[in-house]
């Protein structure tokens, strides 16, 4: 084993449990869960529509305070609002019209006393202050927080990411996937001498002598988990993308020790945008611009306001996840995140038991990019490679209700069962068409994985259940079983859930042909023994 594999695999390694800071393995629950991650009475009732966070982040103190104006709509009367807030944050007093209400307090879960009357249609606010000392991240971005953080010139360098742990770490709101606000403006309050990007668009600074206050407003919907600040000693530089919907800023937010080397070396930021909406249709947030911004950690999806933190290297921190040379071709952050506005962003998945839906998409982006700069041979070489960091431990669907996703296996187990359906559709225009339909039609939406399965089964005229089943639910990969005796080739899978009969391609004799495997034994004529199982197939095959 040389040195360079022997580093590779240690960083691969490294790579898995990183994530699985995240995508801990764990089946018992608490109350505290359940009320993070179901749908309560007292949150099915209001619907979102605006909200103000207005906050002061004091760096030197690792302390900030502030308050959350949130405008809702009343779906159905109701006199109890949960409102979630993380240890050790405090809530300090919720008012509306003005007056003071009680709140009873349940761990991260507050739950607001209405003294006004609730009535259907109507469209009310309400006002939440608080304070504290937030969590500081400890691995950002897979167990986040705050990154309090300094640059090489000893200047304060913070962001926030906090996906799966909550938006509730920082920040008071309703804390659940499925009810994004329609649009939201962001006030933040720093030291004079920095600067804060967030999502959306800069509509205002104040100068307050010797703080500066800036305001951004996102005008679309937005995930409670991506919104972000990131203050530091920035620089920008932007341009302008001719996009499929017109003119698209394109912004790049970076410590200005790094301006030159971001110039370019964010070149793949415009290349990403023309691969991907070629896939997957224009850019969801064109009225919000796209941004990159340097960050003090790895990187992630924030909505418009993409962090980047890859020390401005080629593949993984100058790794190759695939193990094949095409993850060298981009830079896997730009890449990786940048996907993440189509699938995570754009489409949402209502619960976190649905995170697939993000990264499987995600994952599978970014041999998309491959295909469409590269081919389908450089595209195929590298979602395959990434099969080795496989390790088909939990389903992909995790445990609904309960703020709990599947396995970390919904990267790539993820992006190999979207290239193995390729080849089941047969046809590449009507696979790029669903990929369009897809954001086209749950535009801004959030969903389960019911309706990706039924939205893809109909387009495809194809009965997927099993197919989804196999990859999404079970941990077993399908095993071919075969032996060729007298002229005649026996075959069957194994290790299959139940109407699981994907047909797939094989070379016999030099020659690609179709099978249709199920659990039974099926036999064949065919003529030698050259036998071989196409590549694109996510499966085993064991000869006996």
């Amino acid at each position: 084993m040389s040195l360079k594999y022997i580093v590779l695999l240690c960083f691969i390694t490294c790579f898995s449990c990183s994530e699985a800071q995240l995508l801990q393995d764990k089946t018992e629950f608490t109350r505290q869960d359940t009320l993070r991650g179901s749908i309560t009475p007292e949150r099915e009732w209001w619907d979102l529509t605006y909200y103000h966070l207005d906050v002061e982040v004091k760096p030197n103190q690792k302390f900030i305070s502030g308050k959350n104006t949130i405008q809702y709509k009343v779906l159905k009367p109701h006199q109890v609002m949960q409102i979630d807030l993380q240890v050790p944050m405090q809530m300090l007093k919720v008012l509306q019209d003005g007056k003071e209400l009680e709140v009873k307090h349940d761990g991260n879960a507050h739950f607001v006393q209405l003294k006004k009357n609730q009535n259907s249609g109507d469209i009310n606010t309400l006002e939440v202050h608080y304070e504290g000392f937030p969590r500081e991240a400890k691995r950002a971005p897979w167990d986040g927080g705050f990154s309090w953080k300094k640059d090489k010139n000893g200047k304060h360098f913070i962001a926030t990411s906090n996906q799966g742990l909550g938006a509730s770490v920082w920040w008071p709101n309703k804390d659940h996937m499925y009810d994004e606000v329609d649009s939201m403006l962001i006030s933040v309050t720093i030291p004079k001498g920095l600067t804060n990007v967030s999502n959306g668009r800069l509509r205002k600074l104040e100068d307050l002598g010797d703080k500066l206050k800036s305001h951004w407003f996102v005008s679309n919907p937005i995930n409670n988990y991506s919104v972000n600040i990131n203050i530091g000693d920035y620089v920008n530089f932007s341009e302008v993308y001719d996009g499929e919907k017109g003119e698209l800023d394109m912004d790049y937010w970076v410590l200005s020790y790094n301006l030159e080397k971001a110039k370019e070396h964010f070149k793949d930021a415009p290349k990403m945008m023309e691969a991907f909406e070629h896939w997957f249709g224009p850019y969801p947030f064109y009225e919000d611009s796209f941004k990159l911004v340097e960050v003090p950690y790895l990187g992630m999806e924030h909505q418009s306001s993409v962090t980047y933190g890859n020390k401005y290297r080629k593949g993984y921190l100058g790794s190759d996840l695939s193990r094949t040379g095409w993850g060298l071709k981009f830079d896997f952050i730009i890449i990786h995140e940048g996907g993440h506005e189509w699938f995570a962003n754009n489409i949402t998945n209502k619960d976190v038991a649905d995170m697939w839906i993000h990264e499987g998409f995600t994952a599978y982006s970014e041999n998309l990019f491959l295909d469409y700069y590269y081919g389908k041979e450089a595209s195929a070489d590298y979602v395959i490679g990434t099969r080795a960091n496989i390790q088909n431990d939990r389903p992909l669907i995790g445990y609904y209700n309960v703020n709990k996703e599947g396995s970390s296996d919904m990267y790539y187990k993820g992006a190999n069962m979207l290239h193995t359906l390729r080849q089941l559709i047969e046809d590449d225009d009507l696979w790029r068409d669903i990929l369009r339909g897809l954001n086209r039609d749950f535009y801004h939406q959030t969903v389960t994985t019911k309706q990706i399965e039924d939205y893809i089964s109909e387009k495809t005229n194809k009965d997927l259940s099993a197919f989804f089943n196999q990859y999404l639910r079970d941990v077993r990969i399908p095993n071919l079983e075969y032996k060729i005796e007298n002229g005649e080739l026996k075959f069957r899978y194994m290790n299959i859930v139940e109407n699981f009969d994907m047909p797939i391609e094989v070379e016999i004799g030099g020659k690609t042909e179709w099978i249709f495997p199920s659990s039974e034994w099926k036999t064949k004529a065919i003529k030698g023994e050259d036998f071989k199982v196409d590549r694109d197939y996510y499966i085993y095959s064991k000869r006996i």
